[in-house]
């Protein structure tokens, strides 16, 4: 791609990784940019079944960066346009048809949480750190925290993270619900790869609906939310071939069709 992060896809999974450590993997116009294309390049790829966003160094993404927000601060009409151009992405991300994972590798704060929220899946190195530090600057967020930060941990604990503006270790992250899990940081990689093991052998199809599905039920009661359920499911069930070939497999015991011999 560029010198701000490295695209790569690899048995249908998409790698996005920040490159540039000695700013912190920091969002600035290159990156801004760079997260633009990376993401219409995974909303137009229909063979892919997840995608992972992770940073090289020390830092997963501590937001903005240092010299745009220089120019931010004395140019109250370009912060407003930076934000919303990075809320556009971010909302993009979480629209994406497929499931996403935040591989946080170490610093996450600011508008960095705020990505990893846009992620479906946060898994996090035992030696991260991540959260909300927008108010130990006396700024308030303005990338999605005050939304999807109350979504992911309850009201209660998302206003102690944002007003306290403290850092949440690994083990934390993952007692608030804000991380899926920690894993050690020498084996992050790793972890990953074993952990998409369980989606590569799926139709994209069905991690599509579903994720589809819960995203629109996720504010109704339930009454209608199982509604909806029942709408994707009809037609996911009478439109595509794969809960039949799914059945008929199992019956035979076999594989079902759609998994790639290696």
């Amino acid at each position: 791609m560029t010198s701000s992060l490295n695209f790569a896809i690899r048995d249908r999974v998409a790698y996005v990784t920040f490159t540039t450590p000695e700013r912190l993997n920091s969002v600035d116009e290159e990156r801004l940019a760079d997260l633009d294309t990376v993401v219409s390049a995974l909303e137009a790829d229909a063979e892919l079944v997840a995608a992972v966003f992770t940073g090289q160094g020390k830092a997963f993404c501590v937001g903005l960066d240092k010299d745009l927000l220089t120019r931010a601060f004395a140019d109250m009409t370009y912060f407003v346009d930076v934000i919303q151009r990075y809320n556009a992405i971010l909302h993009r991300i979480e629209e994406l048809p497929l499931p996403t994972i935040a591989a946080v590798n170490g610093y996450a704060r600011a508008g960095g949480i705020e990505l990893a929220l846009a992620c479906d899946l946060i898994i996090i190195a035992d030696s991260a750190k991540i959260g909300d530090n927008h108010t130990h600057y006396g700024v308030m967020p303005g990338g999605g925290s005050t939304q999807r930060l109350p979504r992911r941990v309850g009201e209660q604990r998302a206003k102690e993270l944002i007003w306290t503006a403290r850092w949440l270790d690994a083990a934390e992250a993952v007692d608030y619900g804000l991380a899926l899990r920690a894993v050690p940081a020498a084996r992050l990689t790793r972890e990953i790869e074993n952990f998409l093991g369980e989606f590569r052998n799926k139709p994209r199809a069905v991690l599509e609906v579903v994720k589809r599905t819960i995203h629109r039920g996720r504010e109704l009661p339930v009454r209608e939310g199982v509604d909806v359920e029942i709408e994707e499911f009809s037609h996911y069930m009478a439109e595509l071939p794969y809960a039949r070939e799914g059945f008929r497999a199992s019956m035979e015991d076999r594989e079902p069709g759609w998994i790639r011999k290696r």
